[in-house]
């Protein structure tokens, strides 16, 4: 038998599918949704319905864009076009835009290498950007993987495919936490990862 009324229940079950969020905090979510004006309450469906309507994937970048041809750092005039950050997911290019220096494209590979997982070469977006460099214009890659045993595989691995291009090859530095994530690190961390990034082919 459940501990609330059905409409409750259903709330606070799809409250725990979240990330983090347990029974306790779901249960809290539910009842503050209780709380809310009918209003505000169509405004947080709508906005949870919107995120599924409104976000499409950039066709250049893979990152996430508000329109469905290309995001606005990729068809920015201002950004550097020769620089690419490549990091693992696209929530990483929003924390990496905290560095206020850095005024590259990126490319988002959707995840990283993990045998265990069983996420191989063709399920991330590698093709595409060996499709971006043969196209010509980049300079650097800057691999802005996470520092984990499946960051370091994968920039390793990225590192050897670019071999054989004319381009500068390079890594974020350690000024992120070993076994950290890109999402959780400040400002200053970031910003001095990025200025002592070391290079694969120099």
């Amino acid at each position: 038998m459940a501990d609330y009324i059905a409409p409750i229940q259903r709330l606070i079950e799809q409250f725990r599918r979240l990330p983090g969020v347990g029974a306790k905090t779901a249960a809290r979510y539910a009842f503050a949704t209780l709380n809310l004006s009918e209003e505000e309450c169509c405004d947080f469906a709508d906005a949870i319905s919107g995120v599924k309507r409104d976000v499409h994937k950039c066709p250049v970048c893979h990152g996430l864009s508000a329109s469905a041809d290309g995001c606005d750092i990729c068809t920015s005039p201002a950004r550097d076009s020769s620089v690419v950050c490549v990091v693992e997911n696209a929530k990483d290019v929003m924390v990496m835009e905290r560095v206020r220096g850095y005024r590259g494209l990126y490319h988002v590979l959707g995840g990283a290498l993990s045998p265990l997982d069983n996420i191989t070469p063709d399920d991330l977006t590698f093709d595409s950007l060996i499709s971006r460099v043969e196209a010509g214009g980049i300079e650097e890659i800057i691999i802005a993987t996470n520092p984990t045993p499946s960051g370091d595989t994968t920039a390793a691995y990225l590192a050897r495919i670019l071999e054989k291009y004319d381009v500068t090859v390079s890594r974020l530095a350690y000024g992120i936490p070993v076994g950290g994530d890109i999402e959780y690190a400040d400002e200053v961390t970031l910003y001095r990862a990025m200025e002592g990034r070391r290079f694969f082919n120099n």
